[in-house]
C-alpha cells in the first residue's frame, strides 16, 4: 500500500505561501547549510522556535493536511444557494482516489468539483487554489 502525502510539497507550499496567511500554515521547510530549501522540514511544535531563533535562516511555509483541511469552508454560499464541503474518495485502476467538491446538499448540482488525485492533499491544494483565483478565501 503506498504511503498517504500528509503535507504539502515544496512547489505546492511556495504557490500556498502566496495565497494563504504565515499563521495557517503549521510547518516549515528550512534551508540547510548548502542554502537548499526543503532539505529539512520542522512540525508545528519546532515553527516558532526556528522561526524567532535562526532570524535569518530562510524558509517557506508548509501545511499539513489537518491544516488543508481547516483552511477550507464548511461551506460557501452563492447566488443565495449553500453548498456544502465534501471530500470524495474513490476508486480508479491506479488505486485510491480524492476529489473535493461543494455542493448542494442531497443533490447532484455542485459549483465546484476538482480533478481526482491519488491523495488528499492534492485536492486540498487545488481547491484552495480554486477558490482564491474566485477570490472566495
Amino acid at each position: 500500500m503506498a504511503t498517504i502525502k500528509s503535507y504539502s510539497d515544496l512547489k505546492q507550499s511556495k504557490v500556498l505561501s502566496k495565497i494563504l496567511s504565515d499563521e495557517s500554515a503549521d510547518m516549515v521547510y528550512i534551508a540547510t547549510a548548502n542554502d537548499d530549501i526543503g532539505d529539512i522540514l520542522y512540525t508545528a511544535e519546532y515553527k516558532s522556535e526556528i522561526i524567532m531563533n535562526e532570524g535569518d535562516t530562510d524558509y517557506i511555509n508548509c501545511w499539513s493536511l489537518a491544516a488543508l483541511l481547516s483552511i477550507l469552508p464548511l461551506h460557501l454560499i452563492v447566488n443565495n444557494q449553500r453548498y456544502a464541503f465534501s471530500m470524495i474518495k474513490g476508486l480508479d485502476k491506479n488505486g485510491e482516489t480524492y476529489a473535493i467538491k461543494y455542493a448542494i446538499f442531497n443533490t447532484t448540482f455542485y459549483f465546484h468539483l476538482t480533478d481526482a488525485y491519488d491523495n488528499p492533499v492534492d485536492a486540498c491544494v487545488a481547491m484552495i487554489e480554486h477558490l482564491h483565483e474566485l477570490k472566495m478565501l
